[in-house]
């Protein structure tokens, strides 16, 4: 069964209980990866690993290390 055969059985389940409709596949996917990479951050500040990324990199380029 694929995701979009998934999500309408899902909808039509939920308006036969009267239940809200679930959101559409793919709706929260750039959320859920935005708190991937926080999360990872997070894990990085606690071990005392510098951060990485694209902020670092146009930070350290400004600053010239």
């Amino acid at each position: 069964m694929s995701i979009t055969q998934q999500y309408l059985l899902d909808t039509y389940r939920a308006r036969q209980h009267g239940d809200p409709t679930p959101p559409a596949p793919g709706t929260h996917d750039w959320q859920a990866m935005r708190e991937l990479a926080d999360h990872r951050r997070f894990r990085a500040a606690l071990t005392g690993r510098p951060e990485r990324g694209r902020i670092r990199a146009a930070l350290s380029r400004l600053l010239g290390r």
